[in-house]
């Protein structure tokens, strides 16, 4: 029988806090936090499709530049959607609007689907595979939270 010893160093520990003081920190902000220094690519979004938070390496994935300059922008805008036609054309505002993280915040539930972007003009077009959940403040939805991952051909 194999004898299996964990480290905890390093590990994370949620800050204790009274169910008070819990109730005035809701899971769009825990969530948004926690992304900023996320190793996977990931990001979260508010309800009106704003960025709040993106983790590094999601942001260079997307081509959105450093993190910082990419929040309160409508992700929409900040990342270049384009159809999957041979052309790459730039994807149309109803279809735009069907993009996981938005259409998690919109139909209140898990969505999952690729999408294609442009991530740095003069760059081959990336097929991202997004899953996202909507995130809840108090009882509504106040967002949603999106992990990405490259589709590799």
């Amino acid at each position: 029988m194999a004898h299996v010893e964990l480290s905890l160093s390093g590990a994370f520990v949620p800050q204790a806090r009274t169910p008070a003081e819990a109730e005035f920190v809701s899971s769009v902000e825990r969530w948004s936090a926690t992304v900023a220094i996320a190793d996977e690519p990931c990001l979260v979004i508010d309800t009106n499709g704003l960025i709040l938070a993106v983790s590094p390496s999601g942001s260079e994935l997307l081509g959105l530049g450093k993190p910082a300059e990419a929040l309160g922008r409508r992700l929409g805008e900040a990342i270049q959607l384009i159809d999957f036609t041979a052309g790459a054309g730039p994807l149309e505002e109803p279809e735009a609007e069907k993009i996981p993280p938005l259409l998690a915040v919109r139909s209140e539930r898990l969505a999952r689907g690729l999408m294609r972007v442009a991530p740095v003009a003069g760059e081959s077009p990336l097929t991202v595979d997004a899953v996202a959940t909507p995130l809840l403040t108090g009882d509504r939805v106040g967002g949603s939270l999106t992990f990405l991952s490259p589709v590799r051909y």
